[in-house]
């Protein structure tokens, strides 16, 4: 009896050590909740408790959790997946951003640098008209700068605007030189006539062609680009599914109610999640390798005549010659000019000396010297640009891979959670990328695609048409699409139902920004078929941690007997 009762004293200090004299398992919970700011404390019990009343992170063993915190850590996965996309979209959203500005910086300083070219060419060889032309010359490269930008002007029109506007200035000057100058109507009659007499010959449907051709290539570039920004927008704020945002609970914060706050999910297990959760973003991978193919093809025909750097700069060349060749047919155009308003009508002393006036005034303009920008500065940015946006051509096929290869997923080798408990490998089936494979998804259930993911779909695939130089029916302007009426905390509408949760979860949270995220590797497709994964003996330490919650039952039953045999004493 002597050897029973100290065997059961030491049993018994043994099984007092391991129970008092170890932390509080939801401690460390009650840490990672603040420091990731995920609500207030109070929501944690003190100790261990049955969850009888969890919806998602139901567990055999006590747990830490609440259901307001399963709520609280429901907003917080969702919130980390959201921060993860846009993290992991930073980079190749801020390389179109990036040259969506220098390609429209680039096409305004060609603007500027063109029309001083002209102005600098008309003031060496026409300079008695040269200093009246800046207005109309102005108001040409304007026209087109406003074209590239996105506005619905008729280059034909604008062009023979410029031109009309041209006419009365080298018929007063250069065809039919007089004393002082010809009266505002009369100018107005010149200008009327010019698309009759045809002064400039064919200069002005050349100059036309040739804006058209390089302008609607560099316009369509712009508006490719930036419906590429939209497609990142778009997919950064994806609206999850109930049943992704369940998942999505279940793999990043149901591990915390039992204490193991640093367990990550299995590869194959995050695999089905995330495939699950992206599918509809996977669909965009065909159009977006598409999307990135036809920039290149419209990059290869902007040479030549579509080369619109060229275009503009040789504008004041087209323009001399077409000066040159009104002035050579003087005579006939004087007379045709003569039978349609009539001899000149030349206005009063007066009205010419504050002509003059003004006249004097616009000399005092500088002109920039006629120096081109060096070398084909258009077409090495688009070279540039294109190789790099050639390296994220994969980008959506394999994002659902890369978040669980490079932040998500536990390593190879290492014990990792399967959705319940603690194991060395997954062994459920993983699924492949796309809708059409989630049938057979064991962790998320998706219902179809996502109608925002299919609107932004038609639209790549109607820019790509364009690209391609295909001649299709005009979808519809490229706006923005709305996507969500989001608010700080991320909310989005239909975000949250009842059966979530969500309701009565009170306000308050702050954001959380995920730490330590590494971007994305912009061609990794990695297809990562884990079917099983085989790992070493478990870690002891998160083995041990696993089981610690459900360990004080065991140690009850172990140190009921020696209680009864200290009674019969």
């Amino acid at each position: 009896m002597g050897v029973q009762w100290m065997n059961c004293v030491f049993f018994l200090a043994c099984c007092s050590g391991l129970t008092f004299g170890s932390p509080n398992r939801c401690d460390e919970v009650r840490k990672v909740f603040q420091l990731r700011q995920i609500g207030p404390n109070q929501l944690l019990p003190l100790s261990p408790r049955a969850g009888s009343d969890l919806q998602v992170c139901m567990s055999k063993n006590l747990t830490c959790c609440t259901k307001k915190m399963e709520e609280k850590y429901q907003v917080a996965a969702r919130r980390d997946i959201q921060n993860l996309l846009q993290t992991s979209s930073s980079s190749l959203k801020f390389l179109i951003s990036r040259n969506v500005a220098a390609f429209q910086e680039m096409f305004e300083a060609l603007m500027r640098q063109a029309e001083n070219h002209t102005n600098a060419v008309l003031q060496e060889s026409y300079r008695n008209m040269a200093d009246q032309a800046v207005g109309p010359v102005r108001e040409l490269f304007t026209d087109i700068s406003l074209f590239l930008l996105g506005s619905e002007l008729s280059v034909d029109d604008l062009v023979q605007r410029f031109f009309d506007a041209l006419f009365p200035l080298v018929y007063n000057h250069l065809i039919n030189p007089g004393l002082s100058h010809i009266s505002q109507g009369y100018a107005e009659c010149v200008r009327l006539s010019s698309r009759d007499v045809r002064p400039f010959g064919g200069a002005p449907s050349v100059l036309a062609d040739q804006i058209a051709r390089s302008g609607v290539s560099g316009k369509l570039l712009l508006q490719a680009l930036h419906l590429g920004i939209e497609v990142i927008n778009t997919t950064d704020h994806l609206q999850l599914s109930r049943e992704c945002r369940r998942a999505l609970l279940k793999m990043h914060y149901c591990p915390h109610c039992q204490g193991l706050t640093q367990s990550k999910p299995c590869m194959g297990y995050c695999l089905n999640v995330m495939r699950g959760c992206l599918a509809s973003m996977a669909e965009i991978d065909t159009h977006w390798r598409e999307f990135v193919r036809s920039l290149e093809s419209l990059s290869t025909r902007m040479h030549g005549p579509q080369d619109l750097e060229q275009v503009l700069l040789g504008v004041h060349m087209l323009l001399h010659d077409a000066v040159g060749h009104a002035q050579k047919n003087g005579p006939r155009l004087s007379a045709q000019v003569h039978k349609l308003c009539g001899p000149p009508s030349r206005k009063s002393a007066q009205s010419v000396s504050i002509q003059h006036s003004s006249s004097s005034s616009r000399e005092s303009i500088p002109l920039k010297a006629p120096v081109r920008v060096s070398g084909d500065s258009l077409a090495v940015r688009r070279r540039d640009f294109l190789n790099s946006l050639r390296l994220y051509r994969t980008y959506y096929g394999g994002l659902a891979d890369q978040l669980c290869v490079s932040e998500l997923a536990s390593s190879d080798g290492l014990s990792c959670w399967n959705g319940t408990d603690i194991v060395k490998s997954y062994t459920l089936r993983v699924v492949g990328n796309g809708i059409k494979a989630q049938s057979a998804n064991p962790e998320v259930k998706v219902k179809g695609a996502d109608p925002v993911i299919n609107q932004i779909i038609d639209k790549l695939k109607h820019i790509n048409q364009l690209l391609q130089g295909k001649s299709i029916p005009k979808l519809g302007s490229l706006d923005q699409i709305e996507t969500g009426s989001g608010d700080p905390e991320g909310r989005y509408s239909g975000d949250c139902d009842d059966e979530d949760g969500c309701v009565g979860s009170g306000g308050g949270e702050v954001k959380r920004k995920v730490s330590r995220v590494s971007k994305l590797s912009p061609d990794v497709t990695g297809d990562h078929k884990h079917h099983h994964h085989h790992y070493p003996a478990e870690d002891s330490e998160m083995r041990g941690t696993s089981r610690s919650l459900g360990l004080t039952g065991a140690i009850w039953a172990l140190i009921l007997p020696c209680l009864h045999m200290l009674l019969a004493l």
